[in-house]
């Protein structure tokens, strides 16, 4: 059993990898966010549906390896991602409740220990990335600029969700070209949707901490939207929906794919009706909670390629 302290408030104290980890290497999966995989299953989300939506264009189902890659390098990247933010971040997360704990807000770890192990990570990352095609390298390189500002974001505009989904749902344009070879209209359309699930299901999640937020002087939608969060949430959830059909259509439809499409739509209004008056512990769960939204519509795309 792990000390109190050395789990921090959105970790699960009962989770398989914080009972096996050891001391010593605890500060490093909690950089990583290891021990809260909802990041880095969010990133995967666009990778997933984009690999899926191309096979149904293709009429083919989604190609396995690819999502096998997709999977390690979300789970690095994220990582990466995350550890470059709580270095940048690591005396703003101190004077948040939530976040002060993180390993270097409450300097369990120093920064040069952190900035070498995000490299490492980087570098796996890389290696994932160089076994797709030349062109899904060139695209999946592009990203990096909109991660390196994004941690800046929340000090200078009340929008850093929506640079937040510039850079999560990346994955929906490595996706798609990862199998087409090139960029086209249904990954530009799901790319869309994507930053538009990620800016609503974000405010959802920046609402633990609003109270903090304004304090030490952090800005987000949360903020932005107050007492008029849920038809904040419920507008971008809506041209999420819209642009995903959008996407869908674009890439030839389908009786299996628009019952995931529905469901997920079905999942997302679920969230916004239980969003106003919710607890930070509730706003944690609707946020967790989309992951299962992610699933039914990439099991909604990949049946409709599998039917062909």
């Amino acid at each position: 059993m792990k000390p109190a302290a050395a789990v921090l408030p959105d970790a699960r104290p009962t989770s398989l990898i914080l009972r096996l980890t050891p001391a010593f290497a605890l500060p490093f999966v909690q950089l990583a966010r290891l021990d809260r995989p909802i990041g880095w299953e969010l990133l995967l989300a666009p990778c997933w549906w984009a690999t899926a939506l191309a096979g149904v264009a293709a009429h083919r189902g989604p190609n396995l390896w690819h999502l096998l890659l997709f999977y390690v390098g979300a789970i690095v990247m994220r990582g990466a991602g995350c550890t470059y933010n709580d270095i940048l971040d690591r005396d703003l997360d101190a004077g948040v409740e939530r976040t002060r704990g993180r390993p270097l807000a409450s300097r369990r770890v120093g920064v040069p220990a952190a900035a070498a192990f995000m490299v490492v990570l980087s570098f796996v990352g890389l290696a994932v990335l160089l076994q797709f095609n030349a062109y899904t390298i060139a695209v999946g390189m592009g990203s990096l600029a909109v991660v390196a500002i994004y941690p800046l974001m929340k000090r200078i505009t009340s929008w850093p969700q929506a640079v937040l989904g510039l850079a999560f749902s990346w994955g929906a344009l490595v996706g798609w070209t990862a199998t087409a070879g090139r960029l086209e209209a249904p990954a530009l359309a799901l790319y869309a949707a994507s930053i538009c699930w990620t800016i609503g299901y974000d405010t959802i999640y920046a609402q633990q901490d609003s109270r903090d937020d304004a304090i030490v002087g952090i800005r987000s939608t949360a903020r932005l939207f107050g007492p008029h969060a849920r038809g904040g949430v419920a507008a971008f959830y809506a041209l999420a929906a819209a642009l995903t059909q959008g996407a869908l259509l674009g890439a030839g439809g389908g009786v299996f794919a628009e019952i995931g499409w529905l469901a997920f739509v079905a999942h997302l209004s679920w969230q916004v009706l239980r969003i106003d008056g919710a607890s930070p512990a509730t706003a944690l769960t609707l946020f967790r909670s989309n992951r299962d939204a992610a699933l039914l519509l990439f099991a909604g795309f990949a049946a409709q390629g599998l039917a062909g």
